[in-house]
């Protein structure tokens, strides 16, 4: 399982129009399922980014996770997450896990970070075409793999 993590002051998604999901102060999480994911990997990125230290404190050190500072996050599923750019010029995306699969992983991940006390979690449309508006704060993004994680 990927995971982009983006510090933003504000972000929204939009499907045809309609505004789906929306947040101020927290984080844009965009997920991407592979192939072989299963709900340990979403625990584990669940967990990571409800703790991580990426929020200043008064002299600038990140000191403050999204729990600390009562952030809110949204979640947008990304399938191109698992792009291979290795050959050609067109990304391939065969290590993406099916939507069948990915969809009810990426809805149990939503629901392992309420779970673990983010404020407010908002989301896209899983599979839409969507525009994600984000103000990026820092900024700050951190790319996390659940694979490299698990590595020794």
């Amino acid at each position: 399982m990927r995971l982009v993590y983006q510090r933003v002051s504000a972000a929204s998604v939009v499907v045809d129009g309609e505004t789906v999901g929306a947040i101020g102060t927290g984080c844009v999480l965009l997920l991407g399922v592979q192939q072989g994911d299963t709900e340990a990997e979403a625990d584990l990125l669940a967990r990571k980014a409800a703790e991580l230290r990426v929020f200043s404190d008064e002299n600038g050190k990140f000191s403050y996770s999204l729990l600390d500072i009562g952030g809110e996050a949204l979640v947008v599923s990304n399938f191109t997450l698992s792009g291979n750019c290795r050959h050609g010029r067109r990304p391939e995306f065969i290590s993406a896990a099916r939507p069948e699969v990915a969809e009810p992983l990426y809805e149990y991940y939503v629901e392992k970070l309420k779970q673990a006390g983010v404020s407010k979690v908002a989301t896209g449309r899983f599979g839409a075409d969507m525009q994600v508006n984000i103000t990026g704060d820092g900024p700050v993004t951190i790319w996390m793999d659940t694979d490299e994680m698990k590595k020794k």
